[in-house]
């Protein structure tokens, strides 16, 4: 694997190659879309998924780019709202790009699928709604872990630890609903009880309702599908309840976004993320390697380590690149012969796509963690799957 240039080089090419908005006039170079929120109300997620893949671009560029062109990135900002999103992309297909990288917010995804349907163009999503792939669509390749592997992951872990009663929380977004309907349809297959669920709307701010039943179903486990600020408020309250129920969080929890702004809630929950949250500890061997050379390169330009949202983008990069490489062409029908054939170690897993499969990843890449002095640490059980996974 060819090593990362010096932070100089990077910064150097990705200001005159990679693009931030305003759209360079280079008729050789590979034009890519990119749709993120950088206004409203998932900015934060957004500005941290950019700041990866305007990493990994000005990577590829400085190490000679792909197909021996440069990227050319053509940024647009959804707004954090499903319509703007289907503006930007629209606003993107004029430039003809060779593919897009989608919105890092489930609703904005969804709502733009059926535009990349009748465009035709590859579309790399760095969201993991399940619906961007049922059913299976020729152009869509999705990027996270989907919220039905992350409830698969939620549900091997409760059985391993013996727990059979769980109730559930979940907001009304694409993500969590599927992940809802996940949990919901895997329940029985894994021995199950869900005792309890209770549906919120994005701008709930009081979480009263779902602690007070808790006396009365008497679960072993709260599991909790949201995006955003509530989540931050959600912990808040539950530990101001003082309640004995574990909570668990899934991989949209998986960032400094949430766990900053918890402060101290956040303490003891256990969070589900991407292998790549915990690359440190991970066995040493080629996945965390890469994982590790990622977070190095992040860390050193931003200050902090990246989040799952940062390395949902940086892999998006990675696996478009890869597929142009192996098609040796830019043209949509030709990318997305190769995304169907291709098999890529990311600092997000080992992704093999396939005709039938546009999600590339298991539940082996998913880490269940605790937090613990304001860091993410697999759980036992979680340390002993990754060993088993990656480990020599």
């Amino acid at each position: 694997m060819r090593r990362f240039l010096s932070l100089l080089a990077l910064l150097a090419l990705s200001a005159t190659a990679c693009g931030t908005g305003e759209d360079a006039d280079t008729d050789d170079a590979v034009r890519v879309g990119y749709i993120t929120p950088l206004t409203g109300g998932y900015s934060a997620l957004g500005t941290d998924n950019q700041l990866a893949v305007e990493l990994a671009v000005a990577q590829v560029n400085a190490d000679g780019g792909v197909l021996g062109r440069q990227i050319e990135l053509i940024t647009r900002d959804d707004q954090s709202e499903p319509d703007q999103a289907v503006l930007a992309f629209n606003d993107i297909q004029s430039q003809d790009p060779v593919a897009v990288i989608g919105s890092a917010v489930s609703d904005s995804a969804m709502a733009t699928i059926p535009a990349v349907e009748r465009a035709g163009v590859p579309y790399i999503s760095p969201t993991p709604a399940d619906e961007q792939l049922d059913p299976l669509r020729d152009e869509v390749f999705v990027v996270p872990a989907t919220a039905a592997a992350y409830a698969e992951r939620a549900m091997e872990y409760f059985q391993a630890e013996g727990l059979t009663e769980v109730s559930v929380a979940y907001s009304a977004t694409a993500y969590a609903v599927a992940g809802f309907l996940a949990t919901e349809e895997l329940a029985d297959e894994y021995g199950i009880e869900i005792t309890a669920v209770n549906e919120y709307q994005q701008d709930t701010t009081d979480f009263g309702h779902v602690f007070s039943e808790l006396d009365s179903v008497d679960p072993q486990a709260l599991l909790f599908w949201g995006t955003g600020p509530p989540a931050v408020t959600f912990a808040q309250q539950y530990e101001s309840v003082e309640a004995e129920v574990p909570l668990v969080m899934t991989g949209a929890q998986a960032s400094h976004l949430w766990l900053e702004p918890a402060g101290e809630a956040a303490e003891g929950v256990t969070v589900l993320s991407s292998i790549g949250v915990v690359g440190d500890h991970l066995p040493e061997g080629e996945q965390k390697q890469v994982i590790d050379e990622v977070s190095a390169a992040f860390s050193e330009e931003h200050g902090y380590a990246p989040p799952q949202f940062a390395l949902d983008g940086y892999s998006a990069v990675r696996l478009l690149v890869a597929a142009i490489e192996n098609a040796g062409s830019t043209e949509h029908a030709d990318i997305l012969a190769a995304l169907e054939e291709l098999t890529l170690i990311t600092p997000n897993g080992t992704y093999a796509y396939s005709g039938s499969d546009h999600a590339g990843i298991t539940t082996d890449a998913i880490s269940v963690n605790t937090v613990e002095d304001g860091a993410f640490v697999p759980v036992p059980w979680a340390a002993e799957q990754l060993d088993a996974a990656y480990g020599g």
